[in-house]
């Protein structure tokens, strides 16, 4: 999976997304362009659009929505700080990968909203019903799930939603379903502990799970790495010690499911995770 699946492309002409405290917003309204050049090499977690990230095997992605501030069409758009594209042409960007790959499956993860109403949330559902259509698995256990139940039903698409508004929508699936525990931390080896800990505390609610391999910075760290941005600063020099924790683990019930991470095309996170599935069919095959 990708964290902050959408950052591939931040709209440096656009407002500051609502969710932003009063500091980041003032800073804007002072420095403007300047300001947001900078924002975006903290804010962009991916490189690669929608296509290049399922090219490369990339399942499962974060997506967060929002309103824009004196929007007349008043558009949806995936937002991380700035706005990012609109939400239709990055849900129809999936669309077309599935519709050439038939026994593809994605993971589409809508778990943050920002400034929306009822009626917003009535037109991203219908936008999720028009673009992908009978292709929407309703929601069931999520131990009843497998490929091969998706496969015989033309399923390719789970959409979990993290608000009331999923309990009214048979294809939308609760957002308590996809819990993705936050370390918050710049530190990998604190990291690696909080990654490990959650483990041990998953699957009691039969549920999916995410391990977020990702470090989040604190406003020092921006501050000493300004003009440097995350890739360098932090993603880029923590990754060998992430990577060893990752290969090291058993996916199942007990062990690891979802894996995100920032910028997925760096060093060997996609192949390392997809090798963890065959870890699970050798144990399998062994039983």
């Amino acid at each position: 999976g990708s964290h902050d699946s959408f950052s591939f492309y931040i709209d440096e002409a656009s407002p500051v997304g609502p969710e932003q405290p009063e500091t980041v917003q003032n800073f804007v309204s002072v420095f403007g362009t300047v300001a947001k050049k900078l924002m975006r090499k903290w804010l962009a977690t991916q490189t690669m659009n929608f296509t290049g990230q399922l090219g490369a095997g990339i399942r499962y992605f974060d997506l967060r929505i929002s309103t824009k501030p004196r929007d007349p069409d008043n558009e949806l758009y995936f937002a991380h700080g700035l706005f990012s594209a609109k939400v239709n042409e990055g849900l129809e960007e999936i669309n077309a990968f599935l519709t050439d790959h038939r026994k593809e499956v994605v993971f589409l993860d809508f778990n943050h909203f920002y400034g929306m109403q009822k009626y917003h949330h009535e037109k991203l559902v219908q936008m999720l019903k028009d673009i992908y259509g009978n292709k929407m698995c309703p929601a069931i256990f999520a131990q009843e799930v497998s490929l091969k139940y998706l496969w015989e039903k033309d399923y390719q698409v789970l959409v979990f939603y993290h608000s009331p508004v999923a309990l009214e929508v048979p294809f939308l699936w609760p957002g308590q379903m996809m819990p993705a525990p936050w370390a918050n931390t710049t530190d990998p080896e604190k990291l690696i502990q909080f990654l490990q800990a959650s483990i041990t505390e998953r699957r009691k609610k039969g549920s999916f799970f995410i391990s977020q391999v990702v470090l989040t910075p604190k406003a020092s760290t921006v501050v000493k790495g300004v003009a440097s941005g995350l890739r360098e600063t932090i993603t880029e020099r923590a990754l060998p010690a992430m990577m060893q924790w990752v290969s090291t683990q058993k996916p199942g019930e007990s062990g690891i499911n979802i894996v995100t991470a920032d910028f997925v095309e760096l060093g060997d996170f996609i192949s390392t995770v997809i090798k963890l599935n065959y870890v699970f069919d050798e144990g399998e095959a062994n039983t």
